[in-house]
């Protein structure tokens, strides 16, 4: 991989009013905002208000795998718009029965009912909520560095970001250490991660801190707000049984992984062993607010006779529906499984050639089209470079790519995340690689 020296940009878009305003008006829900103004998005390209473009490694909000625009999406829309897009809450349509079918087909047995929703936190509200019904118990364990979203039974869940100054937790929540084979906290004689120690600990304590109510333990097969970390190959079956021994449910949080992100049409293919229930979001809306609950007919089937409820203004809406039946249409016709697996395979390997010009690079970890980089100060002792992430990802943005640092505080800040859309051309992988390797060479003198 060669590098070609970018010119600098603008340090924020000159849009002196549209940035007056925002300042003034809008709700700051996050520490910064990026500086640019986006006029416009297709493919794997930004097209900003200054008329620079930009590459987007992150695919959005790690959701826009055909990349923006897509014009068979838009057509959906379109249709959607003009002929059924919402009912009332109560009713069925076509779309909603078909994506519930497709997602079914789609998935081993017995993952086949489905609930059509909006939003990833969402579908985790409604999948612990099922859980917690379908076992009358209300505990529910979840990564260290996890992240489920925002509602209040999703958000604590999520150990990924800081709590304070939002009240109580909610009882009956619990942390499972995170298999951080990086960082193992639990070593072999060789000072590898023991997971399955970790893991034999990890529910000691939890026994040991429950009254007995254990409904349910939710995890993403690849933690990407905790840095887009894999558990070693084997974690999650053992995970599966260590519930099913306490007669828990396994929920799967497939927000960012499932549809072809790391090369499977589900990660969970790869591991060997089915969730009892499946969240979708983001990629099954591929940058449209859709997503889904997935679940067995038995689990259904009790739910349903306890009175299962989950009654929102746009549960099974048909234009949420049609966009996710246009995305299974596409990644099925165009078998872009298929296509990620290469260039899935082409972004490791320039990501480890990287590793090996730039001692910040600690290591390479993801699956497909989803891979993390991680910044330390020193390759063998591995302290985290506090600071190096945010100093890279702002000078990718200057030179035109966006990439995104992962920044919760404590080592979070030195893991990079680097998603693109699963359309993303091989040259624009080149791109985006030189650009993230002239971002690091000209950051990381500041930072050792």
């Amino acid at each position: 991989m060669t590098t070609e020296l970018i010119p600098a940009a603008p340090a924020r878009s000159t849009d002196a009013g549209v940035w007056a305003d925002a300042d003034r008006h809008v709700l700051r829900y996050t520490e910064s905002f990026a500086p640019v103004l986006v006029e416009r998005a297709a493919g794997s390209v930004l097209h900003l208000t200054d008329g620079r473009d930009v590459l987007d490694f992150t695919s959005g909000q790690m959701s826009a795998i055909l990349g923006h625009s897509h014009p068979e999406i838009a057509a959906t829309v379109r249709d959607a718009t003009e002929n059924l897009a919402h009912l009332f809450s109560g009713m069925l349509s076509r779309p909603v029965v078909e994506l519930s079918r497709r997602l079914a087909d789609s998935l081993p047995d017995p993952l086949e009912r489905v609930l059509v929703l909006t939003t990833g936190a969402e579908s985790n509200e409604a999948a612990l909520r099922l859980a917690k019904l379908v076992t009358g118990k209300h505990e529910i364990v979840a990564f260290s560095r996890s992240w489920h979203g925002m509602t209040l039974g999703a958000a604590n869940a999520t150990y990924s970001t800081p709590r304070g100054g939002y009240g109580p937790s909610v009882p009956g929540n619990f942390s499972l250490p995170t298999p951080y084979s990086y960082r193992p906290d639990v070593t072999d004689a060789d000072g590898e991660l023991d997971w399955r120690t970790q893991l034999d600990l990890g529910f000691a304590r939890i026994d040991a801190e429950s009254c007995g109510s254990l409904a349910a333990c939710i995890v993403e097969p690849i933690l990407s707000s905790g840095g887009v970390i894999v558990p070693p190959p084997g974690y999650l079956a053992a995970l599966k049984a260590k519930c099913e021994e306490r007669g828990m449910l396994l929920i799967l949080d497939e927000a960012q992984t499932a549809l072809c992100r790391t090369g499977d049409m589900y990660a969970f293919e790869a591991e060997g062993f089915v969730p009892d229930i499946l969240t979708l979001s983001k990629t099954l809306g591929a940058g449209m607010p859709v997503a889904a609950v997935v679940t067995s007919s038995a689990i259904e089937a009790r739910a349903h006779e306890l009175g299962f409820l989950f009654f929102t203004t746009h549960v099974s809406d048909p234009l949420a529906a049609a966009v996710g039946n246009t995305v299974l249409e596409v990644l099925e016709r165009d078998d872009i499984g298929a296509e990620v697996r290469v260039k899935g395979g082409q972004l490791a390997a320039g990501l480890h050639e990287l590793k090996d010009r730039h001692p910040v690079v600690g290591e390479v970890r993801g699956r497909g089209m989803m891979q993390g980089i991680e910044f330390v100060l020193d390759p063998v002792t591995r302290e985290p470079a506090a600071g190096l992430g945010a100093a890279v990802t702002s000078r990718s943005l200057e030179l035109g790519l966006h990439v995104n640092v992962v920044q919760l505080g404590g080592d979070f800040g030195s893991s990079l995340r680097i998603a693109p859309a699963l359309t993303t051309s091989p040259a624009e992988l080149d791109r985006g690689l030189a650009i993230l390797d002239q971002a690091i060479g000209e950051a990381a003198p500041a930072f050792i």
